[in-house]
């Protein structure tokens, strides 16, 4: 059966967030991940920045702009399914060089984008007025005339020590106003917290799966629309291997083979 367009993928990713129900958006790290996610029955995927690093042999935010593009342009090519991406800082300090990887990444097929407040060479979240000038550079890049991409702002305040949820409403509600269509403060550890985000931005709400957090129901019970997982899924196929290395090495034996892939399972890659 012939793949959908780019376009369909883009209006489909689009009414996903428009319904009135929580869906879940697994983050695969190659192709392979992205047929199997893709044929478990999932409705959308998201890359992870991490994930791709580590299977470039390197670690997060490690990896070039151009090699992000060709790795979206496989992802986007292997399955049916939207595919949105961790974009990271959209690899630019200017807006001009913003709103060009928003535009490289809808050529690839990409159904939506982040960008992210986290300016990781300076060590710090950026300024609420320089993040927002950034969001809006990304939205007007995103909003292509009829066949737009959907555009989410990420506040990073959580993941870098900075536990004040009114900081984190007031940019993300800035982010909103500039013209994001989807917001994510990774690290919402509690169905309130949830909650509280999702009645002060009025726009869909995407939550980080966190151990010990909400389960996909009770996200989807506090107004959450879309779940993801970033980097965790390729974290627990790593140290599978990694543990079942160390096995091999250590004692020699291979009861790591307890957890493997069914045939079932690699009849998706065909």
């Amino acid at each position: 059966m012939e793949l959908m367009t780019p376009r369909q993928r883009r209006t489909r990713f689009f009414e996903l967030h428009a319904r009135e129900r929580v869906f879940v958006m697994p983050n695969p790290w190659d192709v392979g991940s992205a047929k199997l996610l893709a044929g478990a029955g999932f409705e959308a995927l998201a890359t992870t920045s991490a994930g791709f690093a580590w299977s470039q042999g390197r670690d997060d935010y490690g990896v070039t702009r151009d090699e992000l593009v060709a790795h979206v342009r496989a992802l986007a090519a292997a399955t049916d399914l939207p595919l949105n991406v961790d974009s990271e800082r959209c690899f630019a300090d200017d807006l001009d060089g913003v709103a060009e990887t928003v535009r490289l990444l809808h050529d690839a097929g990409a159904a939506g984008c982040s960008i992210e407040d986290w300016n990781g060479s300076a060590g710090r979240i950026d300024p609420v007025d320089v993040a927002t000038d950034r969001v809006a550079a990304a939205a007007a890049a995103a909003h292509v005339a009829g066949d737009p991409l959907l555009l989410t702002a990420r506040c990073e305040n959580l993941l870098h020590g900075i536990d004040d949820l009114d900081d984190t409403i007031a940019r993300l509600v800035a982010y909103r106003d500039a013209g994001a269509d989807c917001v994510y403060a990774p690290g919402l550890d509690s169905a309130e917290s949830i909650r509280t985000v999702v009645d002060a931005v009025g726009v869909p709400v995407n939550v980080l799966a966190l151990p010990g957090g909400p389960s996909v129901a009770e996200i989807g019970d506090a107004g959450g629309r879309r779940v993801s997982v970033g980097g965790s899924l390729a974290s627990t196929a790593y140290g599978a291997m990694m543990a079942g290395a160390r096995e091999l090495l250590e004692s020699g034996t291979s009861r790591y083979l307890a957890t493997r892939l069914g045939g079932s399972d690699r009849a998706l890659l065909s």
